[in-house]
């Protein structure tokens, strides 16, 4: 991953993560990245790129969302929505998987009450 400066686009750090990553999402602090291939989600310290942690949620994930207290992540390869919820350092997530439609893809969004998710194998959405 890598930090660039919106100004001018100077690359200000190259950070480790997981294998293929897919998407991510700003949760005020960190940096969330769906990692692909890894089935994993690596939390980064904004500021300066510290892992901070690597959660394994569901096969193939890739969109990813943040709602204010959770990030949702839509594993496509089984087609569940995980839920991280942010909590403390040091006392780890709390994980949760919800089923949706199949082949949940890049579109997760908070609309202030429900999380949606599109479902590419379905054609459906989600609301969770």
């Amino acid at each position: 991953m890598t930090k660039l400066r919106a100004s001018d686009g100077a690359i200000l750090g190259v950070f480790t993560v997981g294998s293929a990553p897919e998407a991510m999402t700003f949760d005020g602090e960190s940096i969330w990245v769906s990692n692909n291939n890894s089935g994993t989600v690596s939390q980064l310290r904004a500021s300066d790129g510290e892992t901070r942690g690597t959660f394994t949620v569901g096969t193939l994930p890739n969109g990813i969302g943040f709602d204010g207290a959770n990030v949702w992540v839509a594993n496509s390869g089984s087609n569940s929505v995980t839920r991280i919820r942010v909590g403390l350092l040091g006392t780890g997530p709390r994980l949760q998987t919800f089923p949706v439609g199949n082949v949940p893809v890049n579109g997760v969004a908070f609309d202030g009450a429900n999380v949606w998710v599109t479902n590419l194998g379905s054609g459906t959405v989600s609301k969770l």
